[in-house]
């Protein structure tokens, strides 16, 4: 003798609260909310900590760059006996000014000229005088002169009398 059993009996149609349910329900927008609140307020719990590595590691990355395009510019000073002019700029580190062309031994960067963190190219400013000297800078985050935190500029300019190298 075979024993069925009735759908209700497997499968109930109502929740334990009494309440029709049909196989088919989805959430109520009350569920959705309560969930969306509390992803938005992770997000804003987590977010901050994460911006504040990403502004220190591009300060750090900014650091790194000056510190390479200064040894590339000093290698460039020992072959041609002078900084590039502030016209010749840092593109004379990866190919030769043209009076400058017997001497140069470059290029001096490993890779391509970098552009800062913020993907804005590095300011250099070498005196027409001496060219014994250069300024090499990054405006910072908020391309601006100045600013303190993440916004300082960043970069190497020498105190007066102290030479380049």
């Amino acid at each position: 003798m075979q024993t069925f059993h009735q759908p209700s009996a497997v499968f109930p149609s109502t929740s334990r609260l009494g309440r029709s349910r049909s196989p088919s329900a989805g959430f109520t927008l009350i569920e959705v909310m309560v969930v969306l609140v509390i992803l938005v307020l992770i997000a804003g719990l987590v977010a901050p900590r994460i911006m504040g590595q990403v502004d220190q590691a591009n300060v750090r990355a900014a650091e790194v760059q000056v510190k390479s395009l200064r040894s590339g510019l000093q290698a460039f000073r020992l072959d041609v006996g002078r900084y590039p002019t502030t016209t010749e700029g840092l593109a004379a580190l990866m190919s030769p000014p043209p009076e400058v062309a017997d001497y140069w031994r470059g290029p001096y960067l490993d890779d391509e000229l970098p552009a800062d963190p913020w993907r804005t190219p590095y300011r250099y400013e070498s005196p027409v005088e001496n060219l014994q000297g250069f300024v090499l800078y990054s405006l910072g985050a908020d391309q601006a002169e100045g600013g303190e935190g993440d916004n300082a500029d960043i970069g190497y300019v020498p105190e007066p009398g102290q030479s380049a190298t």
